[in-house]
């Protein structure tokens, strides 16, 4: 993702239903979205995330996001995460995007498992989790606290096929 996409990224972070599981503020200005694109090049500068910008092939107007925002060098571990636009639900493009990822994470970063931690109530999410063989880790009672509730997280784990 690039400067250029802080508009379309900013319509994403700050539309209600697309951040309804995300459980962070919606962002108010273009300035909140430059400054994240900016903290996520920091991430990729420093080894410590990566994250990519979802567009069509024959369209490059940014649709939504893929990372791993938390990366575990010592343990070979990071946790995945994904954004679409609403719009485009339903199309399995976020699984297109997974697939890449999850291939990407074994193939090239060499991890040996790949976490996901989603609302329970996220049933889009843990659909997509489930098609990669993610399993069920745990369950998190108001281990998370946003907005003034304290909200419960499942975790998901995917293994490298590769022992």
């Amino acid at each position: 993702m690039t400067l250029e996409d802080a508009p379309e990224f900013f319509s994403l972070r700050s539309n209600p239903e697309a951040m309804k599981h995300i459980c962070k503020p919606l962002q108010t200005s273009l300035k909140e979205a430059e400054n994240m694109i900016l903290k996520m090049d920091a991430m990729i500068d420093s080894n410590n995330g990566i994250n990519w910008g979802i567009c069509f092939k024959d369209e490059p107007a940014f649709i939504g996001t893929v990372s791993f925002h938390r990366v575990d060098k010592e343990h070979y571990r990071a946790e995945i995460g994904y954004m679409l636009k609403p719009v485009h639900w339903k199309k399995g493009i976020i699984s297109e995007a997974v697939a890449a990822i999850i291939d990407h994470g074994f193939d090239k970063m060499k991890l040996h498992s790949i976490e996901a931690q989603i609302d329970p109530t996220n049933t889009g999410s843990e659909k997509t989790l489930q098609k990669f063989n993610f399993v069920k880790e745990a369950y998190y009672k108001e281990n998370y606290f946003f907005d003034g509730v304290f909200l419960d997280t499942v975790v998901y784990s995917l293994l490298s096929p590769c022992k």
